[in-house]
């Protein structure tokens, strides 16, 4: 399995400016790391990809990079409380962030006040 590339600064300002327009300029801090994920359900092997993280009332985001403009994106809250959005793999990353956050905005729009 060849190497999945780093974001690049195109798709980290993608990110920040869509996490900037929903909660302010500066309000969210974007963390990047390596996460180790299955690419395929049946991979044995875990693969290494890179992943942006943030955090927002208590709701934890990972989008992660699994390719060459391939992203896969989940909202938790607990270990035992994670969500996507229905979609496995985006080509878009700005689409795939936008629909995590309508995700999640639908999702605590459902919730018991």
């Amino acid at each position: 399995m060849p190497q999945i590339s780093d974001f690049s600064e195109t798709e980290r300002w993608t990110l920040q400016t869509t996490l900037d327009e929903r909660w302010g300029k500066g309000s969210v801090e974007l963390q990047l790391a390596d996460a180790e994920i299955r690419l395929d359900p049946n991979d044995r092997e875990l693969s290494t990809c890179p992943v942006a993280v943030w955090n927002v009332d208590g709701c934890g985001f990972a989008l992660f990079k699994t390719g060459d403009k391939l992203y896969r994106c989940q909202f938790f809250y607990r270990g035992y409380q994670q969500y996507g959005t229905g979609i496995e793999e985006y080509s878009d990353i700005g689409e795939c962030a936008v629909s995590l956050l309508q995700a999640q905005a639908d999702h605590q729009s459902e919730q018991p006040k």
